[in-house]
């Protein structure tokens, strides 16, 4: 019987290696050109997006030199444009929201994986999950009508009551009229916008770590702030921080939303409270009706986005790099 099934099983063996047809090389050529093709395409249209917007701001840059970056001024009447208000009110709001929404979706994620019961954790992710496809419009109206007459009412007065008249701090928190919007509104909303993305890739990379490591840990007497701590955090620093840039990125580029809450006020205010604007919330107003060198301007402006996007990523790079080699 033995010999029986040896017997079949190496003539299916023989059947199969016979019927078995060698690797079509015109398929693998096909697979590989259609790889590289759909690599440079992404390369061709990057090159394409930047090109178009370095051929129309280059006019502004010529006219303006270097003075364009420094220079504050945006009248349209008298054809003077800078980009420093936009410029720091890009950089402004989208730090707010990192110092804002970084700790509540580490917290978020750790939640999540550690301390949250197992009924509830599915429920808990795909609410979370669920901001990111609110667009982002219905946050800036929510922004507009609801948040920022809540936020001028219960934070900006009394704050500006309270530190009127102090250094430095009276200067960052005084609101000369408190309406609501300004830089904090657009960073505050903002961070609600940046949290499910960098808190979904926080926590299904805490959720990829070794259960032994976490069971070592206890096992040794650590606490749950020390296994947070000292071995989850480690380990998943590489992707925390590809997440962070991630809401990073999307925190510089994101238009609609800031546009409702941030004032579009084309002044500097060392106050956090004043309005302000951006980069995306200046070329949203006035994109549509512009021409000739406030058009080049807006042109321009889309390149020094594209710049301070591409310097965000270099840094992320440089930190990741840093991350693992320690």
């Amino acid at each position: 019987m033995t010999a029986l099934t040896e017997q079949i099983a190496v003539t299916r063996a023989a059947s199969g290696a016979r019927l078995r047809k060698g690797p079509s090389k015109g398929l693998d050529a096909l697979f590989r050109a259609a790889a590289y093709g759909s690599a440079l395409l992404v390369l061709l249209v990057l090159a394409g997006i930047l090109g178009s917007i370095l051929h129309g701001g280059w006019p502004a840059f010529r006219e303006f030199g270097f003075g364009f970056l420094t220079s504050s001024a945006w009248n349209i009447g008298t054809e003077q444009y800078g980009a420093l208000v936009a410029v720091t009110g890009t950089l402004a709001s989208a730090v707010l929201a990192l110092v804002i929404g970084v700790p509540i979706s580490l917290g978020i994620a750790i939640y999540l994986t550690q301390l949250c019961p197992g009924w509830a954790r599915k429920p808990v992710g795909m609410t979370i999950e669920l901001l990111a496809a609110v667009p982002s419009i219905i946050y800036g109206m929510w922004g507009l009508f609801i948040f920022a007459p809540l936020f001028a009412r219960f934070v900006q007065m009394p704050v500006s009551n309270l530190v009127e008249g102090m250094p430095i701090v009276g200067t960052l928190l005084y609101a000369r009229v408190p309406s609501g919007v300004g830089v904090l509104t657009a960073g505050i909303i903002l961070a609600i916008m940046i949290v499910p993305f960098v808190a979904s890739i926080a926590r299904d990379m805490l959720d990829q770590i070794p259960t032994i490591l976490r069971e070592s840990a206890y096992g040794i007497g650590c606490t749950t702030w020390e296994v947070v701590r000292h071995v989850l955090l480690p380990q998943a620093s590489v992707s925390i921080i590809g997440a962070i840039m991630l809401g990073l990125g999307r925190a510089l580029g994101e238009t609609m939303a800031v546009t409702f809450v941030v004032g579009n006020a084309n002044r500097l205010s060392a106050s956090v409270f004043d309005p302000g604007s951006t980069i995306a919330s200046r070329i949203a107003n006035e994109f549509n009706e512009a021409d000739g060198l406030q058009l080049n301007s807006l042109m321009a402006l889309g390149c020094i986005l594209f710049a301070i996007t591409f310097v965000v990523l270099i840094i992320a790079r440089f930190l990741t790099r840093r991350v693992k080699v320690a």
